[in-house]
């Protein structure tokens, strides 16, 4: 029987990873988005050093090391980069509508470097969703329309004769 447990914790990951930029506008408002990452990260150190306590997992951090190490350093700076980068766009006006979709570009990003990188083989229907979640960051992208102003009591649509009089 095949282990299936990965999905449920991807969608775990995928239902906590969409309040994060709902959490961080909200929270944001007046401050500054440096500063704000930094106490999310340290929020982040505090509650994962519990979860490895409750785990009784300290034990096995000596087993931890050489080329592990760097690996895990670099891919908390990549992570701390992409913090750093995604509670910008949020404080400078990105609406999280756009921000998070853009931030999802990761995928197929990493999905190529996993191709390149790790000899990583998605089935051609895979490459189909990686290219869809592409397309769909774009979409967002695009500048909604400006909303039209309702027209003052004493305006009439250009359509619409302001006299209501049939045409002879």
């Amino acid at each position: 029987m095949a282990d299936n447990r990965w999905l449920l914790y991807a969608i775990l990951a995928a239902v906590s990873a969409a309040v994060v930029s709902i959490f961080a506008k909200i929270g944001m408002e007046g401050i500054d988005s440096t500063l704000a990452t930094t106490v999310r990260a340290a929020v982040m150190l505090v509650f994962l050093a519990c979860v490895c306590t409750a785990g009784k997992l300290w034990d096995k951090l000596p087993t931890v090391r050489g080329w592990a190490v760097v690996m895990i350093a670099l891919s908390g700076l990549a992570g701390a980069t992409s913090w750093l980068f995604g509670f910008k766009a949020l404080a400078v006006g990105g609406r999280v509508t756009q921000v998070a979709p853009i931030d999802k570009l990761s995928v197929p990003l990493a999905a190529m470097l996993a191709f390149f990188l790790l000899k990583d083989r998605p089935s051609a229907l895979n490459w189909a969703g990686i290219l869809l979640i592409a397309f769909g960051a774009y979409l967002t992208a695009i500048p909604r329309s400006a909303p039209q102003k309702p027209l003052a009591a004493d305006q009439t649509s250009p359509v619409v004769k302001a006299d209501h009089t049939p045409p002879r």
